[in-house]
């Protein structure tokens, strides 16, 4: 079963738009959450569940599986999704 591939991103940021496209390009699916597009309570709820795998809450952070990668890094998310 492939994993699901998860994105916390910021809708203005310029990584986060960089890592999207590189996952469409590659036939990836994967679900993500532009959380400065989030209110209230919601906002809060995702902010919380970042900061629970990602500390530092910084943007692009991806969950593939049981992994955490924090920022753009194409080499590292390649090589969890076994992909070239």
């Amino acid at each position: 079963m492939e994993d699901l591939v998860k994105l916390y991103t910021l809708s203005t940021c310029s990584h986060c738009k960089a890592l999207k496209q590189f996952l469409k390009e590659r036939g990836i699916s994967y679900e993500y959450t532009d959380v400065d597009l989030l209110d209230g309570e919601e906002r809060a709820k995702v902010l919380e569940e970042i900061r629970n795998i990602n500390p530092n809450c910084s943007f692009p952070t991806t969950v593939i599986g049981k992994n955490v990668v924090v920022g753009n890094r194409q080499e590292e998310i390649k090589k969890l999704l076994q992909i070239e």
